[in-house]
């Protein structure tokens, strides 16, 4: 039996955010349709972020990658700056793209107040 779902969505950890999280989810992504991967720095970590979409892409054959960095992060500390959140969403990206080309991804700053900024560029 095969077993598909649109995307993965990788986040960090923080309890702050998750409620936000919880909604944004549901509302983009739909009800039980996708992977969700929750890491301290979301994607400060790109090696462990690449390790879990090839994994979601190979067992659930997903079309979409959605990552999502945030304000005030503890794993990025003082470095995590704006710019440097956008550079690293960009990189990532870039490191999917390569090794999965027709996976759509998207990429997301949010907010401490539950806002989510779409990045589009790097």
């Amino acid at each position: 039996m095969a077993h598909t779902c649109e995307g993965i969505v990788v986040h960090c950890m923080d309890f702050r955010l998750q409620k936000y999280l919880n909604d944004w989810c549901e509302q983009t992504m739909g009800s039980g349709n996708y992977d969700r991967v929750s890491i301290a720095g979301a994607v400060y970590d790109a090696d462990l972020v690449l390790k879990h979409v090839a994994l979601s892409h190979r067992l659930h054959h997903i079309r979409r990658v959605v990552l999502i960095n945030h304000e005030d992060c503890g794993a990025y500390g003082e470095a995590g700056t704006y710019e440097r959140h956008k550079a690293d969403l960009a990189r990532v990206q870039g490191m999917i793209q390569a090794l999965l080309p027709h996976v759509q991804v998207e990429k997301y700053y949010l907010h401490l107040d539950g806002t989510f900024e779409r990045v589009d560029e790097p």
